[in-house]
């Protein structure tokens, strides 16, 4: 049974993971199972090229982008377990949180985090209910969203980056992520909020 697992590798899923493994050293956290499932063949920056991102170098691809946060992720928070090679085709709710099903697996979550891209293909079952147009995306892209008030879908499923209905820009994918991860954190921390940065 896991904490909470992310489900998508790409910028709002690994900053939310980043996030969530830099509180491992907090009390509230120490003891919390954190996963994500790191696909990433479907994200966006497959194919994307950085020149205007804050603190990324000009040039660097997302291919390379992708490739550096796992490695990121893995070396400084190893507590977070990394899944790969697996695709997410079903999340139904139960009493003590979620199933999600993978072409390869079965886990169980009190919590899940959604953050995969937001295409109309989005095959995830078990969502179906929430999807809608995206609001902020033209509509012969045929972009959506799942619904959802300051990223909560539903009690206990979150969703971040694009597919919480956020403009496609790496810097506000990766805010979105690193939003919910906040809250969660909050949420562990019996409401009291949280914000986890390192100091010199």
């Amino acid at each position: 049974m896991f904490d909470v697992l992310v489900v998508g590798g790409g910028a709002a899923g690994m900053s939310c993971a980043l996030v969530l493994g830099s509180a491992k050293k907090q009390p509230f956290a120490a003891n919390k199972r954190i996963g994500i499932i790191l696909h990433q063949k479907t994200s966006h920056l497959q194919t994307a090229l950085f020149n205007n991102v804050l603190g990324v170098a000009p040039g660097t691809t997302g291919k390379a982008l992708l490739q550096a946060g796992k490695e990121q992720l893995q070396a400084l928070y190893p507590d977070v377990t990394c899944i790969e090679n697996e695709k997410v085709k079903n999340i139904s709710k139960h009493d003590n949180g979620f199933e999600i099903h993978t072409n390869k697996g079965v886990y169980q979550s009190k919590l899940v985090v959604i953050a995969v891209g937001y295409g109309s293909l989005m095959t995830i079952k078990g969502l179906e209910d929430y999807i809608e147009p995206h609001p902020r995306a033209k509509i012969e892209k045929e972009r959506i969203w799942l619904k959802n008030n300051n990223h909560v879908v539903t009690e206990g499923l979150y969703v971040a980056g694009t597919l919480a209905g956020w403009r496609s820009q790496f810097a506000i994918a990766s805010g979105s992520g690193a939003h919910v991860a906040t809250d969660i954190l909050t949420l562990w921390n019996n409401g009291q909020h949280v914000k986890i940065h390192d100091k010199l």
